[in-house]
């Protein structure tokens, strides 16, 4: 049986009357919770499509927690959390926030994606919303000067509070149309007409005036499958994101002291600041290792032919430990195994050329006993990853290069 969708008519349609023609459980249910899948003579719920989600809402006694289009039977399946008996007359509630901000963002990208192809004669490839912000693919690179025009363009669209009308058209009065992308539908289409900005073909819900989308605002821009995708938000949305922005930059500008004007000069500073401090601090570290190596090495154990040096080095993260054992095994007859103090704990490997040992088969065995992965050449070899307590790796460490 097949389904009077009310919303193609009246998007604004959040109560209805229904009857119901079936209810069967679910097979593909998520979890432990039941799911039933419901289908009545009419619907105002929106079923996930073209770019669009589902609306929410419920059934009676029944919460809406998903919808589905079935193409096949021309029917939408309403997914609830109870079964409702067939035959009887259920009142339909949607979520009216839901609704109001799909059909915000709907609008939003037909005024967009209309804009660049008229302005910029950029077409759009798809479409998709989401559950915080919007997107549209197009189909090349725009330029930073281009979205900037755009967006202003398509806010104009908006404040000029343009209607927003619906009609339906056979296929061969379509193809006589400029609608601006070419139906992917065959039979009766269901066109959305923007006053002197946009004739498509779709099935999605959309305000009735341009006005109600109240403001469009791009938030990203990246290239993507070479051409951009647009990340866009709508109405409430740019709200939101503004007071999140907002919070977010006098929180910064309080903790460097700077207004948000100056914020990105003072992280530039920062950023500098930083990169000389950890030049500086390599620097040292390198000269301690030295200073340190003399200590460890005097306390170094004998093996036939060389001497071992392993240790758990507090402190030390990949870097440091690759010098101090380079400042090791500087000295002639000495292998080092060094392991950083955190779990997972880092190891390097590391060995003077008249040694024979494998650094490199050193580390690959550690992995193969304690997790993690590395690799190295034989006489420099470092991993990380290592899940074992320290004094299981220096033990494990010690036997492979003793030997």
């Amino acid at each position: 049986m097949s389904t009077r969708r009310l919303y193609y008519t009246d998007a604004s349609c959040l109560k209805f009357e229904a009857t119901v023609a079936s209810c069967q459980p679910l097979a593909d249910a998520d979890g432990t919770a039941p799911r039933f899948a419901v289908t009545l003579d009419q619907t105002a719920f929106y079923p996930t499509s073209g770019g669009q989600p589902f609306d929410t809402g419920r059934l009676g006694p029944a919460a809406v927690c998903d919808v589905r289009d079935d193409e096949d039977a021309d029917a939408v399946l309403h997914v609830t959390d109870q079964p409702i008996t067939a035959g009887t007359r259920v009142r339909g509630v949607i979520d009216e926030a839901r609704r109001f901000d799909h059909r915000q963002q709907h609008t939003g990208q037909h005024i967009l994606s209309a804009v660049f192809d008229a302005r910029y004669g950029v077409r759009t490839e798809s479409f998709h919303l989401g559950t915080e912000s919007s997107s549209i693919d197009l189909a090349r690179a725009v330029t930073p000067d281009e979205l900037t025009g755009a967006v202003a363009e398509a806010n104009r669209v908006v404040w000029d509070d343009r209607p927003v009308t619906v009609r339906f058209v056979e296929a061969d009065e379509a193809a006589r149309l400029p609608l601006r992308k070419a139906p992917a539908r065959t039979g009766r289409l269901r066109l959305i007409e923007i006053a002197d900005c946009d004739l498509s073909a779709c099935g999605g819900t959309h305000v009735d005036r341009t006005g109600g989308v109240g403001i469009i605002a791009a938030s990203h821009a990246e290239r993507f499958r070479g051409g951009t995708r647009v990340t866009f938000l709508c109405g409430s949305r740019v709200l939101r994101q503004f007071a999140l922005w907002r919070d977010a930059l006098a929180a910064t500008g309080r903790v460097l002291s700077v207004s948000p004007e100056e914020l990105a000069p003072a992280i530039e500073r920062l950023q500098h600041e930083q990169r000389q401090m950890q030049k500086q601090m390599r620097g040292l570290q390198e000269q301690l290792a030295v200073f340190e190596a003399e200590a460890l090495a005097a306390s170094a154990e004998r093996a036939p032919g060389h001497a071992v040096v392993v240790r758990v080095m507090p402190g030390l993260d990949a870097v440091a430990l690759k010098a101090q054992a380079a400042a090791l095994v500087a000295r002639e007859g000495l292998a080092a195994a060094l392991f950083s103090s955190d779990t997972p704990a880092l190891v390097v490997v590391a060995r003077h050329p008249s040694v024979p040992v494998d650094a490199g088969a050193v580390v690959k065995a550690l992995h193969a006993a304690f997790g993690g992965k590395g690799g190295g050449r034989p006489d420099l070899a470092q991993g990380g990853g290592l899940t074992a307590a320290p004094d299981a790796l220096v033990a494990a460490a010690r036997a492979l290069l003793l030997g």
